[in-house]
């Protein structure tokens, strides 16, 4: 057995992906070109978390059932862990700044500040900080 991190790769359908990557590179994710050409496009989240953006008809060969429209069912929501609450305003600002929409207000429960938003094919995305456990 090794003691290498175990990754997660997210897999999501974009109906452009131009659109999707400019939107993803504005938000600081890190291009890994490797795993990009014309039908999909690979992302660096961190070390262990990898974001890959499909078309959605190179997304649907690896599945055997509809392709649901996130911009109007919830399948997922996506949570990222970020270092601060002004760092989590400052990643709304640049969603906000590519095309992302915020579709709830910011949400401060003390413990912990999230806000959400949703990308360019309304994939759901939350940003939080933790400041400890919760009372």
């Amino acid at each position: 057995m090794t003691d290498t991190p175990q990754m997660i790769f997210v897999n999501l359908p974009v109906r452009d992906l131009d659109r999707s990557k400019a939107f993803f590179t504005a938000l600081g994710f890190t291009p890994n070109l490797t795993y990009t050409d014309d039908k999909a496009a690979s992302f660096n989240i961190s070390d262990t978390i990898m974001l890959m953006l499909l078309l959605e008809p190179f997304f649907a060969t690896f599945i055997n059932r509809p392709i649901a429209d996130a911009r109007k069912q919830a399948q997922v929501i996506l949570a990222l862990s970020s270092p601060s609450r002004p760092a989590v305003d400052e990643t709304l600002v640049k969603v906000l700044e590519a095309g992302g929409s915020e579709p709830t207000p910011p949400r401060d429960y003390g413990f912990m500040y999230q806000r959400s938003f949703e990308d360019l094919d309304g994939h759901l995305w939350e940003v939080a900080h933790m400041d400890g456990e919760p009372g």
